[in-house]
């Protein structure tokens, strides 16, 4: 069926699979607020939301980029460009993903459907930022960041902000990645006037702001761990997503970026999910 067969183009598109990027560290949110496991019901309209938002914010994404990604030559095959999607069918999906996020949202607590435009105006806008400011890559961070500060809201209905220090991690840990991933677009957003840090810094001093963007997380999940009194497991997790971090960094240089993808794609969902893991396992622990 055409229908199925879009639907399934376009989860392809926004490659839906990674968004294990950020949900693991909302989950992160949501126990530090509960102190443990959020009940199944809490647990559940979470992750619809992430997901929800995630994939309205990548369909976006390709819908405002679709005619610059049409001039790239690493993005003329993607569906928009190629035409294998309509504007009209990626719309569309957009729409219903804001819609199941903004539903998702009013089954958690008053706060979170409230909130839920501004996270959404947070996620979409990014896509156009790049059009104006080179720190377009902590916007992006930032659209990730506050899944975890969402995930507290929607388990205790306020706001500790003990938990905007790993929004703050989320968010440069974001930032650092995206720097890398960028610098393949140097020559291109060159060209194109299109704003981004490697266009303005170079390859070389790129790759370096990045590792400063990393080295912030870390001090940022170890202050993290310290405010909420979390054990060995959690410093020890920290640790853990250094070495990654550090690992990561070791496969691209100025002069190879050709293990970039392994660097973005691998790497970064392996990061998130060792630090849940560790966060997660200290909190059941310790009752």
């Amino acid at each position: 069926m055409p229908l199925l067969r879009n639907l399934r183009t376009t989860l392809e598109m926004i490659k839906w699979e990674h968004s294990v990027f950020a949900l693991p560290f909302a989950l992160c949110g949501a126990m530090l607020a509960a102190g443990g496991w959020p009940t199944a019901w809490q647990l559940t309209w979470i992750i619809v939301a992430m997901v929800a938002a995630r994939s309205a914010a990548m369909a976006f994404n390709r819908l405002a980029d679709a005619q610059i990604d049409a001039v790239n030559p690493r993005t003329r095959t993607r569906a928009l460009p190629a035409g294998t999607l309509s504007r009209g069918f990626v719309g569309g999906f957009v729409t219903v993903a804001c819609l199941v996020f903004v539903l998702a949202a009013s089954q958690l607590n008053r706060l979170t459907l409230l909130l839920s435009p501004v996270a959404l105006a947070i996620v979409l806008l990014y896509s156009y930022t790049k059009r104006f400011t080179r720190w377009s890559h902590l916007v992006l961070g930032l659209a990730l960041g506050v899944a975890p500060a969402a995930a507290w809201i929607a388990v205790r209905g306020s706001l500790d902000p003990r938990i905007l220090l790993l929004t703050a991690a989320v968010t440069f840990w974001v930032g650092g990645f995206d720097v890398l991933y960028a610098c393949q677009d140097y020559d291109f957003d060159l060209r194109n006037s299109l704003h981004s840090l490697p266009r303005y810094l170079g390859i070389g001093r790129s790759l370096l702001l990045a590792r400063l963007f990393h080295a912030a997380m870390i001090l940022l999940l170890v202050a993290l761990v310290l405010s909420f009194h979390l054990g060995a497991l959690g410093l020890f997790g920290v640790a853990v997503v250094g070495l990654l971090l550090a690992y990561e960094h070791s496969l691209v240089s100025r002069h190879d970026l050709s293990r970039l993808n392994a660097a973005f794609f691998t790497m970064n969902g392996v990061i998130s999910v060792v630090f849940f893991l560790f966060v997660a396992a200290d909190l059941l622990l310790r009752r």
